[in-house]
């Protein structure tokens, strides 16, 4: 059965360290960063969208939700805003386009937790949380809002204003991120 939460994927980001759009980088047998993710969880959520700026910086087919355009930063919270605007969803899953090795049994592992519900389900990995490897309820918008008006991006501040669990997960290597060219061409060495 498969998962009926949306799933966003997160591909709005500068990609400052990268040099070039990160999303758009050949990954496996993908021609992009973005198809990978789309093609890896698809099989697993009724709905996918990826979450951007501007969808025109895509040469593929997908369901894309821009980041609204009153706000000009670049920030996961605007693309939360975004997400929970334009599908009135009470819940979504959310994942960085950078992240290859998350996948759908984990975000099952954060599923299962939610017996008290709560307002964020976040992964924790051994080093620390995963704000953009979690799932997020509605009754987050307000908070988020208030933030985004203040420019306080940092998920800290929001999780000190919603209930949140932190989920743990033994394994580091399933939040690597592609962040520099360096660590791309390692990941696809491998």
């Amino acid at each position: 059965m498969k998962i009926s939460h949306p799933l966003i994927i997160f591909a709005g980001g500068k990609s400052s360290r990268m040099g070039k759009n990160k999303a758009l980088l050949p990954f496996k047998n993908s021609p992009t960063l973005t198809e990978y993710q789309i093609e890896k969880f698809a099989p697993f959520f009724e709905n996918i969208y990826v979450g951007c700026k501007d969808k025109r910086d895509f040469n593929f087919k997908a369901n894309f939700i821009e980041d609204s355009s009153i706000y000009d930063d670049f920030a996961p919270h605007i693309g939360l805003i975004s997400a929970f605007e334009r599908l009135e969803k009470d819940t979504l899953c959310v994942i960085s386009v950078d992240t290859p090795f998350f996948k759908a049994e984990h975000f099952q592992k954060l599923i299962n937790e939610d017996r008290e519900n709560f307002d964020a389900l976040v992964a924790q990995s051994p080093t620390g949380y995963q704000p953009l490897c979690a799932i997020y309820k509605i009754n987050i918008l307000t908070s988020l809002r208030k933030l985004v008006a203040k420019r306080r991006y940092r998920f800290k501040y929001l999780y000190e204003k919603i209930s949140v669990k932190f989920v743990p997960f033994e394994e580091e290597d399933i939040f690597t991120n592609i962040n520099t060219p360096a660590q791309y061409e390692k990941i696809i060495s491998q």
